[in-house]
């Protein structure tokens, strides 16, 4: 089952159905929790990057802790710390992103 809509960002709009995913969802992970190993294979083989364009270590932390647990490979970019200037960083910050062969959120499988 899936959730009714593909972005989460707020609950407001949630159906019975999608909070009721939610919580069992949490509570499968609750379980992941108690075992030795922290991790379950959702996304082995997956690189995720997640690009951050103002500072937040507890975001990142938190991005990458989830990320982590469910076996995937992670990158971060933060622009604030990347060394060219505008525009160019992040063109060139995509490209090298792409050659990568990362997948783009919106669109898996499209580089």
């Amino acid at each position: 089952m899936r959730l009714s809509s593909k972005h989460l960002l707020g609950i407001k709009d949630l159906s019975k159905e999608d909070i009721q995913l939610i919580l069992s969802t949490a509570n499968q992970f609750k379980e992941v929790l108690q075992r030795p190993v922290k991790k379950v294979p959702s996304l082995r083989d997956i690189t995720i990057v997640n690009l951050f364009f103002e500072n937040s270590t507890r975001t990142r932390f938190s991005f990458e802790l989830a990320e982590r647990r469910l076996s995937a490979d992670v990158l971060n970019f933060s622009a604030n710390t990347s060394s060219t200037a505008g525009l160019e960083k992040y063109t060139m910050a995509s490209r090298t992103l792409d050659s990568y062969g990362s997948k783009h959120a919106d669109r898996p499988g499209v580089n």
